[in-house]
């Protein structure tokens, strides 16, 4: 919340920016403050990105992902001779150049901040090794993938505003757009009075 009022506040005018928050008027003070609890969630997003992202979610199953490349090894942890014998430890691989295909683009560059992400060939890898078969190992993969992709989304995209929490924030923007002007004119008509010699007071 600090943050977006410092943003709020350093959007309102030129001389907003070059003076402390206290040097304000109170009305500025004041819809600064009330701007940035009113806030929309998704303000500042690209509006066709987050439409994009959340028709995506809406539609979102484990079946629209790509299969990715699975291999099979020996387990290594405990769960009895026919596990620790047998390979059945399912290690897949998604590549990003083929995950971001499925993906909306407001979720492309968090990809790679994935704790399943792997810098030295630049893909997703999962593993599994925890049921005796490949394929249920192989389909937790896809599990795993699929729950990082909904958290992905959960923490990029914002929730959506609701209409009175927006018209609010609309209306509070105007305001802040008419002290602005207001600020405007009243510097320029000080620079006027000094160059024809009056004075500030």
């Amino acid at each position: 919340m600090n943050c977006i009022r410092m943003r709020l506040l350093a959007s309102l005018s030129p001389m907003i920016r070059m003076h402390p928050a206290w040097t304000l008027k109170p009305s500025a003070v004041m819809v600064t403050r009330r701007l940035a609890r009113h806030q929309a969630f998704d303000a500042g997003f690209d509006p066709e990105e987050l439409a994009e992202a959340r028709r995506w979610h809406k539609s979102f199953q484990p079946s629209t992902l790509p299969q990715g490349d699975t291999s099979f090894s020996r387990s290594s942890g405990p769960g009895g001779q026919h596990v620790n014998k047998t390979e059945t430890k399912a290690t897949t691989t998604w590549p990003i150049s083929k995950l971001l295909a499925h993906l909306p683009k407001i979720l492309h560059a968090g990809l790679r901040h994935s704790k399943y992400y792997t810098r030295g060939n630049d893909s997703i890898t999962i593993q599994a090794q925890t049921e005796r078969s490949r394929s249920a190992n192989q389909a937790e993969n896809h599990q795993k993938l699929y729950d990082e992709l909904l958290n992905l989304y959960a923490k990029t995209v914002p929730a959506e505003s609701s209409p009175d929490k927006a018209r609010k924030y609309e209306a509070l923007k105007r305001t802040a757009k008419e002290i602005r002007l207001k600020e405007k004119k009243f510097l320029s008509s000080k620079k006027q009075s000094r160059k024809g010699g009056g004075s500030d007071y």
